[in-house]
């Protein structure tokens, strides 16, 4: 990609941009499957994402539908290309008709990223409880173990009740044909879980020890025109056993039995303790950092542009409305939880704020002390993005798709986080001791008539 700048007004910079053709296809590429995958449009072999969302939603012209998306993911390279970071993503102007197989022009004001001060750059203090571990996840997790162990014997017989669990023998057929994935001899069934309809266990239900039944049960097929399909499936059970569900102790013998690699439960809960404790360590870490980080930003002087204040409100919006979709939560029941649109407002205007002042104020600590980035502490930025990812591929993913710049700015903010915490003047308070519980005076005489009273 070409792109030249001129300095306008104001620190904005404007950037002239060409996009080869082969860039545009990657574009328009890259975007349509974004959409495609937001709309369940799954890949299949031998047959292109333009084929299937023409097939399957019936679009004609893909490149239109994803041609906004596809102009936006250019942006962030033509940045890159400069090494700018913009205050806020800055929205791309067509100079030419963006079109496949063929080059595209376009036009980005970029409002670059304000510098400021701080009023001093000595080491902060800050008072934090000493850390201490939390042995509930060990305990959580024993439980856990035990409840994924459970074992089924034998109990008294008696007729089945819904939620009951017994040995069964059965075999299933479709249309005459058995059903082999369902035929068994000796099967521990749990009623009222949905391993099978509930037609079936309706039948089993009153069945005893011993008997044998024949029966039919409509089991699903799938959706067709918003409706249930199903087919009806003949089927003979036996009952064999009443059983009852045993949760395991775990004991030495248990563990050993179990999990051999560890030679005792006190083995298996050294190792909880050193994976838990690492967790923790970390998540304490993190909270000692952003206390310093907070008191960083006491120090801050200037005016932040009120664009940059909204363009940041605008962005944090926009996450959140993607991760209310995601949970399955409208924004209308996120506001009522939130004390409404005018109390949420403040609250947003508060984090933008914060949000943006903390930026700022590690952005002038990383320039004030010199620092310069090493490849581990942009390796370490990508593992605080995504903890389970690989940091070497999502480096070179976000590099490859223009956003080395963003990335960048990450890891010099993670640095100079690290380097106010490593430096700051902490002191470890202990909790206060919960006072002795006073011994309660005998009412006075003048009292003792109040207290019948009342």
């Amino acid at each position: 990609m070409k792109v030249t700048e001129k300095k306008l007004a104001d620190g904005v910079i404007k950037l002239d941009c060409e996009a080869t053709a082969i860039e545009v296809n990657n574009a328009l590429k890259e975007a349509g499957e974004a959409f495609a995958m937001s709309m369940g449009v799954r890949p299949q072999p031998g047959k292109t994402i333009e084929q299937l969302c023409q097939e399957q939603m019936g679009i004609a012209d893909l490149d239109k539908i994803v041609e906004t998306s596809a102009i936006e993911i250019l942006v962030p390279r033509a940045l890159d290309r400069r090494n700018l970071v913009p205050a806020f993503p800055p929205k791309a102007t067509p100079t030419t008709k963006f079109e496949r197989g063929k080059k595209f022009a376009f036009t980005l004001n970029v409002t670059v990223k304000p510098t400021y001060e701080l009023t001093s750059y000595e080491p902060v203090e800050v008072t934090v409880p000493p850390f201490t571990f939390d042995e509930t996840p060990i305990n959580q997790q024993l439980e856990e173990i035990a409840k994924n162990s459970v074992t089924y014997v034998v109990t008294d017989p008696k007729p089945l009740e819904a939620g009951d669990a017994c040995s069964i023998a059965m075999k299933c057929f479709d249309d005459g044909e058995e059903i082999k994935a369902l035929t068994c001899e000796d099967r521990t069934y749990l009623m009222g879980r949905g391993y099978m309809p509930e037609g079936f266990d309706a039948e089993l239900v009153g069945m005893e020890p011993g008997q044998t039944k024949e029966f039919t049960f409509e089991a699903p097929l799938g959706t067709e025109n918003g409706e249930v399909t199903t087919k009806p499936i003949q089927c003979t059970v036996t009952v064999k056993d009443v059983q009852k569900e045993v949760v395991p102790v775990i004991d030495d013998a248990w563990v050993k039995a179990n999990m051999p690699m560890f030679p005792t439960l006190d083995a298996l809960k050294a190792d909880m303790h050193r994976v838990f404790e690492a967790q923790q360590r970390e998540a304490y870490e993190g909270y000692v950092q952003q206390m310093c980080v907070g008191q960083l930003t006491r120090r801050f002087e200037g005016r932040i542009a009120d664009e940059i204040y909204e363009a940041t409100r605008d962005h944090l919006v926009q996450n959140l409305r993607m991760e209310l979709q995601q949970a399955g939560m409208t924004w209308e029941q996120f506001m009522a939880q939130n004390g409404g649109e005018q109390q949420f407002g403040m609250m947003l205007m508060m984090q933008t704020r914060e949000v943006l002042v903390q930026g700022f104020c590690l952005d002038a600590v990383y320039r004030h002390e010199h620092m310069t980035l090493t490849d581990k502490d942009l390796e370490d930025a990508c593992y605080g993005m995504n903890p389970q990812g690989n940091p070497k591929q999502m480096r070179a993913d976000l590099e490859a798709a223009g956003r080395g710049f963003a990335l960048r700015e990450t890891a010099e903010r993670l640095k100079a986080a690290r380097f106010v915490t490593a430096k700051a003047k902490i002191t470890y308070a202990e909790a206060p001791a919960a006072p002795a519980p006073a011994e309660p005076e005998p009412a006075s005489e003048a009292e003792a008539p109040k207290a019948e009273e009342n």
